[in-house]
């Protein structure tokens, strides 16, 4: 095959091909769009292919910063080698990619494979520490092993990130890095005004609020999530718990609020734009995820100034102040319930620690990741 020609005027910016599932205010999407805020796009602009015919939380927002969205269909086993046409006639019409960054891991032995033979650097991305279970996720794993051997450079959120989906040999060598998953550190500094509006909103003025924020999805540990509040608001009936995102799961959900008897206690905000304002209303944060890539929005209740109790699945990297405490999800529910009930009774009201210089020294500030991406992408691009 002959090498493109990558013509380009020297005033156009380098475009960047991002590949994900879908475009919603997930940890890698929110991490992906914290970035292309901040990226100088005069010199780095991004594109990306989705697949799904859906409209995405980000497509408007995508599109007003002068990025591109292409939507590819489904990989199903069945479409395998249309699928595979797609990609190779996308990269035909479209010969002014250099780069393609990858944070679809299913699929990305084929387009990744496809995009090095139409001379693109290829960069794969881990954001995860798990493909589910059952039968599909041992296919995903097969599926997904030659990515450590085809792409040029392994990204990973976090070092056990990267040793899952690459194994620890890749992860010793010069291509791989782990890219923080990074937040604007001053978005997130408590705002005493913030919470007294926000409490006066959602008509919990005085309340002891525990707060979590994620997916309603299996790996969130919501059934358990409720199981300890139902115990702490038996201690402290003063508590109630803010529940933030959607989800697959989310009737169920709703459905065991009411069997509980808490659906008085208990608040469903939905999807939010500005996760920070509703960090800055709660009192803790509690996190009994059954596993995570990282763990973003730990870094984000830390940037809050709040105490955040989290089970032990989530990787270390997370944890960049000391207001974490880690409970393993094989203790006693008991073990969550006292230590957040003795946190209750102990708390004062707007009690925040200021983290802004701990996290700004630890790398998760957006200014330093975009600063070390944006000098990645144009070196690439040569």
């Amino acid at each position: 095959m002959q090498k493109n020609e990558h013509i380009t005027d020297i005033e156009q910016p380098v475009r960047i091909l991002h590949v994900l599932g879908r475009l919603n205010r997930g940890g890698a999407e929110t991490m992906i769009m914290n970035i292309y805020r901040e990226v100088d796009r005069s010199k780095i602009q991004f594109d990306f292919i989705i697949h799904t015919e859906d409209k995405c939380d980000y497509d408007d927002e995508i599109r007003e910063l002068g990025g591109k969205i292409y939507n590819f269909p489904r990989y199903s086993g069945v479409n395998h080698f249309s699928y595979k046409d797609y990609w190779r006639a996308f990269f035909r019409r479209h010969p002014e990619y250099r780069i393609i960054h990858g944070h679809m891991r299913s699929t990305a032995t084929i387009y990744l494979r496809i995009a090095k033979k139409f001379e693109l650097t290829t960069i794969a991305h881990s954001h995860s520490i798990s493909s589910g279970s059952g039968t599909s996720a041992i296919v995903k794993n097969i599926f997904q092993y030659p990515i450590r051997f085809i792409a040029d450079y392994l990204f990973a959120c976090s070092e056990s990130a990267g040793i899952w989906l690459y194994g620890e040999r890749a992860c010793r060598r010069d291509n791989f890095f782990i890219i923080n998953n990074s937040i604007d550190a001053k978005k997130f500094l408590y705002d005493r005004n913030t919470d007294m509006k926000i409490r006066g909103e959602l008509g919990i003025e005085g309340k002891f609020v525990i707060g979590h924020i994620g997916r309603f999805a299996i790996p969130k540990n919501h059934e358990f999530l409720l199981d300890i509040f139902k115990s702490v608001h038996e201690k402290f009936e003063n508590a109630v718990l803010l529940l933030v995102g959607d989800g697959e799961l989310r009737e169920s959900i709703e459905k065991k609020v009411v069997d509980l008897e808490l659906q008085d206690n208990v608040i469903f905000t939905g999807k939010q734009s500005e996760i920070y304002n509703l960090l800055h209303t709660m009192d803790i944060f509690v996190f009994p995820s059954f596993y995570e890539g990282l763990g973003l929005v730990v870094i984000e209740a830390q940037a809050s100034g709040l105490r955040c109790i989290v089970s032990d699945k989530i990787p270390k990297e997370a944890f960049i102040t000391d207001l974490v405490e880690v409970i393993s999800l094989k203790e006693k529910k008991d073990r969550w319930v006292n230590k957040i009930v003795n946190i209750a009774i102990s708390h004062k009201t707007n009690e925040r620690k200021n983290t802004y210089k701990q996290i700004l020294s630890s790398g998760y500030d957006i200014k330093s990741t975009t600063e070390w991406l944006h000098n990645f992408y144009l070196q690439a691009s040569k």
